[in-house]
């Protein structure tokens, strides 16, 4: 199996000109180390919000050029493996997140992981591994990894997790993927623009997908696929979601437009991911059950 450290390449953009630090085939499987969201730099609750150099937010380990891949095509990426160190860290402060108006300082939180439980003041919390930062590089400008975006990026959709598989269109040959950003455990919505934030490895299956396209990111697990969508509101991301799936159906189905949107009326489920970055980020869910009931594929 391939291995990419975190040592041999982060940077703090998706970027098409940034300078692969790994090229493998379309299959191929990788494990993938991560910093967390701080570089790894709050070791202690009593550390200096001074000596934090806040440049260095939202590392990602990469970027990695597929071969084969091209502009137009998917990047499919399985992930097999969440792995995290044996502690986190929480954050919040002034202007940071839904609560920041009211919080007068920054405070900092580190909290152990033991026997697949996260302590928090005595409280045990579940362990929800979960990648915060994955995508390929965009179109145009580069974008800053505390984003999201048609490419993925900062998506913090609690639902990439192991046994998910993502799609991401493809912008530029080589498709540029990375990922940082790991929690042992977040909320839909990180409402406090920090879930619990950890070191580790993410162990992936990238692989080229030739012929159909997408303009934003889907993901599908056993149960449901989903499409994901970032835009300046809620509402707006909303509507680029549900429209998104809507038309794939009608293009894979025989059913109407309207016949369809009855359908995701009835079944259909539009959750958020995230409201506290540059951009908000919802997915659109729909139940595998359905799309087996139509007979047809999303991909």
């Amino acid at each position: 199996m391939e291995a990419l450290a975190c040592e041999s390449g982060v940077y703090y953009e998706f970027n098409k000109n940034n300078a692969y630090t790994k090229k493998v085939a379309s299959g191929t499987t990788i494990k993938i180390e991560t910093y967390d969201c701080y570089k790894n730099q709050i070791q202690s609750e009593e550390i200096s919000m001074d000596a934090i150099n806040w440049h260095e937010i939202n590392p990602a380990t990469g970027p990695i050029y597929v071969e084969g891949a091209l502009p137009g095509d998917i990047l499919k990426v399985q992930i097999e493996k969440i792995e995290i160190g044996s502690q986190g860290v929480m954050m919040v402060g002034p202007g940071l997140g839904v609560m920041g108006h009211r919080i007068e300082k920054r405070v900092a939180k580190i909290l152990p992981i033991r026997e697949e439980k996260i302590i928090f003041n005595g409280i045990q919390i579940p362990l929800n591994k979960m990648i915060g930062v994955i995508g390929v590089a965009p179109a145009g400008e580069g974008v800053s990894c505390e984003t999201p975006g048609a490419h993925g990026g900062n998506m913090d959709n609690k639902m990439i997790t192991e046994g998910a598989t993502l799609y991401f269109p493809i912008f530029t040959e080589g498709a540029l993927f990375s990922l940082g950003d790991l929690h042992a455990a977040m909320g839909d919505g990180e409402v406090g623009v920090s879930g619990i934030e950890v070191p580790g490895a993410a162990t992936v299956t990238i692989e080229v997908i030739k012929g159909p396209t997408i303009q934003h990111p889907m993901l599908e697990n056993a149960e449901v696929f989903t499409q994901i969508a970032s835009a300046q509101t809620l509402d707006e991301a909303t509507k680029i979601a549900i429209e998104e799936m809507i038309d794939r159906i009608v293009e894979k189905s025989t059913l109407s437009l309207e016949e369809v949107t009855m359908l995701m009326s009835a079944v259909g489920q539009i959750e958020i991911c995230q409201i506290v970055d540059p951009l908000m980020t919802v997915r659109f869910v729909v139940p595998k059950w359905l799309l087996e009931e139509l007979g047809i594929e999303l991909i």
